[in-house]
């Protein structure tokens, strides 16, 4: 029988062994273990009732008066939109403020890198984190689409690390911009101008070409129309493959373009 201490030691060389990234990940992991109930709302209840309200109240109307959407029910047309449009929340909720918490208010990415870990590790391990929130979400989420049964294909389940690749494209980029912050009145801008028309015109709730044309290659410069076009081919079945490669390749380079500038932007601010 081992003692106290003994565990105490193999737990500690475990440790010792870990990534360095991932010992990060455990800090928010352990975190979130006294806070992860805030979460069920975004997490389990907002699915639920995102589909009822907008799927199947605002859904039976346009059914009723409109007809089909894209040759689909409004509730299936929409709901691989909402997924797409929730891990862009989560993420981008995950990246402001308890990024600028960790570097201005407890200063906990100071503490970390008082330690031998170096700033990509802190990096890394946030993004293992969001990473982390995204699949719960997106799980989550397909599991409720296919309870109202708008889940018409196989390929569905493509449709979660889509929606994981569209969360880490925000969160990257606004990472970036929440670790040049002094105060959080810029995360008020982003919301306001940015996540809040991109939620509304990037093809979530109609489509692209109900916008005025002008308006047309905006919405198709936004990641969030292309993670919405790639879980709504990917849901429903009918996958244009040169367009879903289009849609994959554009979320990869933002998503790696937002890492290398949150790479640089975390390391002057934060190594002194």
């Amino acid at each position: 029988m081992t003692t106290d201490l003994e565990t105490w030691g193999i737990q500690h060389a475990q440790g010792a062994r870990m990534p360095p990234s991932l010992r990060v990940l455990r800090y928010h992991l352990y975190t979130y273990l006294r806070t992860w109930r805030s979460s069920l709302t975004t997490s389990f209840l907002a699915p639920v009732l995102y589909l009822a309200a907008m799927g199947v109240g605002l859904g039976s109307l346009i059914n009723h008066h409109v007809g089909t959407v894209d040759h689909v029910r409004y509730l299936t047309f929409v709901a691989p939109g909402l997924l797409a449009a929730s891990a862009m929340q989560v993420a981008a909720s995950d990246s402001m403020y308890p990024v600028m918490a960790a570097i201005k208010w407890i200063r906990t990415y100071y503490a970390m890198l008082a330690t031998p870990l170096e700033v990509s590790d802190v990096l890394l391990g946030h993004f293992a984190w969001v990473t982390t929130r995204l699949v719960l979400t997106a799980v989550t989420y397909l599991g409720v689409m296919a309870a109202f049964g708008t889940v018409h294909s196989p390929l569905a389940v493509l449709a979660v690390p889509t929606a994981i690749l569209t969360g880490l494209s925000f969160s990257a980029l606004i990472s970036a911009f929440a670790a040049t912050q002094e105060n959080d009145q810029g995360f008020a801008t982003i919301s306001r101008m940015g996540l809040i028309p991109l939620f509304l015109l990037s093809a979530t709730f109609f489509p692209i070409s109900q916008l005025p044309g002008w308006m047309h290659p905006l919405a198709y410069a936004t990641p969030l129309y292309h993670g919405v076009d790639l879980c709504r081919m990917l849901t429903l079945g009918g996958v244009d493959w040169v367009s879903a490669a289009w849609d994959l390749v554009y979320l990869v380079a933002l998503t790696s373009a937002g890492v290398l500038l949150s790479r640089r932007l975390f390391a002057r601010r934060l190594v002194v």
